[in-house]
C-alpha cells in the first residue's frame, strides 16, 4: 500500500487551484466580487487576528457549512455566485480547502499565496 504524504497532496493542489496574490485578493474584495474565507483555527484568529471583512470557517467544517444541502449550511453567510477566496496561516491548507470546493463542483475558487503571514504584510486591515 502507498499513501500519499501531505506534502505530496498540497504540492498537486497548488498545480489544480488558483494561486492569486495579496493585492490581487484585495482587489476583489474592494470589488466586492469574492467571498474571503479564513479557514485557521479559532486559536489562531484569537492569538494573530482576523482580516476586515473576512468570514471565518474552521477548515474541518468548510464543506458542510458551504454545500446548501448540508444540515450545517450557514444561509445567508456566503454569497455561492462570488468567488471563493481562501486562506489559512501560510497556503497549504487553504491549497487543500480549495481543491475541495473544486471537486464539490465550485467553479470559482481560488487561495492566497502566503496565507495570513502575507496578508499581515499587505495593506489588508487587521481587526
Amino acid at each position: 500500500m502507498t499513501i500519499k504524504s501531505a506534502q505530496q497532496l498540497v504540492q498537486e493542489a497548488y498545480t489544480e487551484v488558483k494561486t492569486i496574490n495579496t493585492d490581487e485578493a484585495l482587489t476583489l474584495v474592494k470589488e466586492n466580487k469574492c467571498n474571503l474565507i479564513d479557514i485557521r483555527d479559532v486559536r489562531e484568529l484569537e492569538k494573530e487576528g482576523r482580516v476586515e471583512n473576512s468570514i471565518h470557517i474552521p477548515r474541518g467544517m468548510l464543506e458542510f457549512w458551504i454545500d446548501p444541502n448540508s444540515q450545517y449550511f450557514k444561509e445567508g453567510k456566503l454569497d455561492l455566485d462570488k468567488e471563493m477566496v481562501l486562506f489559512c496561516a501560510a497556503g497549504a491548507r487553504s491549497a487543500l480547502a480549495a481543491k475541495a470546493l473544486q471537486d464539490m463542483g465550485f467553479e470559482k475558487v481560488s487561495h492566497v499565496e502566503g496565507g495570513f503571514g502575507a496578508i499581515k504584510q499587505s495593506n489588508f486591515k487587521i481587526v
